[in-house]
């Protein structure tokens, strides 16, 4: 049986893949990823580098010569940008002069500086372009959108829990809910955030160092935030609300840990873009304290049709699972 030929869908794929080699060292610019190719071969591939520069487009270009890139076709999840820069030049101008065939983006650029007007001058030089707004390159780059689009990051909130629901013991023991593997991934999963927040009470009964521990990641822990009305200690920010959140600067990506009334909050807020739930496979029973404070649901159906599984796998003994919130916004 012959090898079905890869789509534009699966190429964008592998280049929303690359993307997140890029978070979140290329902030305060978004994660982007670039794949050059010919004749289905991959001829560069490139991502947005530490502090933002060089663009994606920039770092693949730059791995081959002007004849070897004139007829690809190149693959970049952001629309180019078509503004000018002391720290470089405009992807739109520089991938015009490359003279690829065809240019295929995942996503329209949101920025007043650049919306429309890459793609334009683009077109304006005769290549080909196809704009996808596919899934893969949508979630690549959730924290950028979402902070162009709507003023803050995209939140995500983690939950680490028994199966019926509890997070720790009724005095508050709750180290550890879930085993090595489950905590790793939480682990790599703050290394992608540009901030992790707790709330006030977590902080004050755990004194949780909200880092990350992973070899060769130590680097990467996020900023620290907590949620309350006093002072935070030196070194960690602190907000009153959870829609002050778009007051935390340079932050596309928000890393939620708890506790229980933190997560209520967000979640009342509707301010919850994805879910990540690690459930470990222990009973602790109704004299254990709730994964999440009360919500003031007045009926079932107000519940329903506003939460998508994303992920689902197993780390060891413990089950991970991600749920995507559902807004208007979001691709299917």
């Amino acid at each position: 049986m012959a090898l079905r030929s890869p789509s534009d869908a699966d190429w964008m794929a592998a280049t929303a893949r690359l993307a997140a080699r890029a978070r979140p060292s290329s902030s305060p610019n978004p994660g982007v990823g670039a794949i050059v190719c010919k004749n289905g071969k991959v001829l560069a591939r490139g991502w947005t580098r530490a502090g933002g520069r060089p663009h994606a487009e920039a770092d693949a270009l730059s791995q081959l010569t002007k004849d070897q890139a004139r007829g690809a076709t190149i693959y970049v999840t952001l629309e180019p940008c078509a503004h000018q820069s002391d720290r470089g030049p405009a992807c739109a101008d520089l991938l015009c002069e490359t003279e690829p065939a065809r240019i295929v983006i995942g996503q329209h650029d949101p920025d007043p500086r650049t919306a429309g007007s890459g793609i334009a001058r683009i077109e304006a030089a005769g290549i080909e372009v196809s704009v996808l707004e596919d899934t893969a390159s949508y979630r690549s780059l959730a924290g950028y959108l979402m902070r162009q689009r709507a003023g803050r990051p995209f939140v995500t909130l983690k939950l680490a829990q028994s199966l019926d629901g509890a997070i720790a013991l009724a005095d508050g023991t709750s180290q550890w809910i879930t085993a090595d593997i489950a905590r790793a991934h939480c682990h790599a999963m703050r290394a992608g955030a540009d901030a992790i927040l707790v709330g006030g009470g977590t902080w004050r009964a755990d004194q949780p160092r909200l880092d990350v521990r992973l070899p060769g990641l130590a680097q990467r822990s996020p900023k620290r935030v907590v949620l309350t009305q006093g002072e935070a200690p030196g070194g960690v920010l602190a907000i009153a609300s959870p829609f002050a959140i778009s007051k935390l600067t340079q932050v596309m990506h928000l890393y939620v840990e708890g506790g229980a009334a933190t997560a209520a909050s967000f979640l009342a807020a509707d301010l919850v873009d994805e879910l990540h739930l690690y459930q470990a496979p222990i009973v602790i029973g109704s004299d254990g304290l709730s994964s999440i404070g009360a919500l003031g649901l007045g009926d079932l159906a107000s519940a329903h049709d506003r939460w998508r599984a994303s992920d689902a796998r197993i780390l060891g003994r413990d089950r991970f699972t991600a749920y995507l919130r559902v807004r208007d916004t979001s691709p299917a």
